[in-house]
């Protein structure tokens, strides 16, 4: 069983920063294409961002560009998302997901149905 594990949510007021990271123990997913998705209580899930299998190309929702930046480190095979200038709108619990093919070039992925494996989330609270 592929398991993805985030880490790095908790409490923050608004306009300060979080930085969340992915992680999969005892699995590779060296030039999968990757996503951060979030759902909100009472909302549906939502895309975040997402990030091509080498790590050349970006793609955001709307409501986080210019706040939220999406990186990997292949090496280490981690995915993060650093968060700036939070706001009470942005509290959710937080989805690390993985495309389930391997594909190293540019294209990124923005619905949760074009992701195989998940995480189980980390909650994100912004206070105002």
């Amino acid at each position: 069983q592929v398991q993805l594990v985030e880490s790095g949510g908790g409490l923050v007021q608004a306009g300060g920063s979080l930085r969340l990271s992915c992680a999969a123990p005892g699995r590779t997913f060296s030039n999968y294409p990757m996503g951060w998705f979030r759902q909100a209580p009472g909302k549906e899930r939502e895309f975040v961002a997402a990030i091509s299998g080498n790590g050349g190309n970006t793609y955001y929702a709307d409501s986080v560009k210019g706040r939220f930046t999406i990186s990997r480190d292949n090496a280490k095979n981690t995915v993060d998302l650093q968060m700036n200038g939070l706001k009470p709108e942005d509290t959710a619990v937080y989805y690390c997901a993985a495309r389930n093919t391997y594909y190293s070039g540019i294209n990124v992925y923005s619905r949760g149905d074009q992701y195989g494996y998940w995480g189980q989330g980390t909650q994100v609270t912004v206070s105002s």
